[in-house]
């Protein structure tokens, strides 16, 4: 996978270039504020962009607002987030959109994990650290469409926002996968989501749970 990584503080950014590079993943570019990220990313047509939310010249959101920039620009390209906090403000947005992840910094020492994330982004799914996941579920309506579900499938679709695969999900709840996916079906239709897509109907889950939707 070839990966542009955008980040302006040096350590992080050698150190997480080493890391992705010992993986066996092509780094394509490096930039150290947004602008250069955006010509970084045209030039070298990456896989996938690694984008610290906040990067100069404001070291505001400049990372996060970059990244919508690239999505308009080219769908097909993974987008991963990473911030030291918490900061919800595009990720609704941005989840939709497919091929997205957002993860705190501290999950970059979980490296396994860490590069399973970008795996999945990368492959079209979505990796969302469950601290912004439960920020975001804060953030729900007074008409939560997610009343109808029980317990257990609220658990299974907070999962699958993670961006965890039945598997995974399974693993997780210690449920068989065939148990996943029944629970997976009585959510869909109770969320009213038909459709022969299975990614697209996992996202509009996702963004429901969100209340993006």
């Amino acid at each position: 996978m070839r990966i542009v990584i955008g980040e302006d503080s040096a350590l992080f950014r050698e150190g997480l270039a080493r890391l992705l590079a010992d993986a066996g993943h092509e780094i394509a570019g490096l930039a150290v504020d947004a602008p250069s990220l955006l010509t970084t990313v045209a030039e070298t047509t990456p896989d996938l962009a690694v984008i610290d939310i906040r990067m100069p010249p404001d070291h505001t959101d400049d990372g996060a607002r970059a990244a919508r920039r690239l999505r308009m620009q080219n769908p097909e390209l993974g987008i991963v987030l990473l911030s030291q906090h918490v900061e919800t403000r595009h990720s609704v947005e941005l989840v939709a959109t497919g091929r997205f992840g957002y993860l705190l910094k501290d999950r970059v020492l979980a490296v396994d994990q860490f590069l399973d994330a970008l795996d999945r982004v990368a492959s079209g799914g979505s990796a969302l650290d469950p601290e912004v996941v439960a920020r975001l579920i804060g953030r729900q309506r007074a008409d939560d469409r997610l009343a109808p579900l029980t317990p257990r499938e609220r658990e299974v679709l907070a999962l699958m926002a993670e961006g965890c695969t039945n598997v995974g999900i399974g693993r997780r709840l210690f449920l068989t996968e065939r148990t996943v996916e029944t629970h997976i079906g009585s959510i869909m239709a109770k969320l009213g989501l038909i459709t022969n897509d299975e990614q697209h109907r996992r996202v509009l889950a996702v963004l429901a749970y969100l209340g993006g939707h």
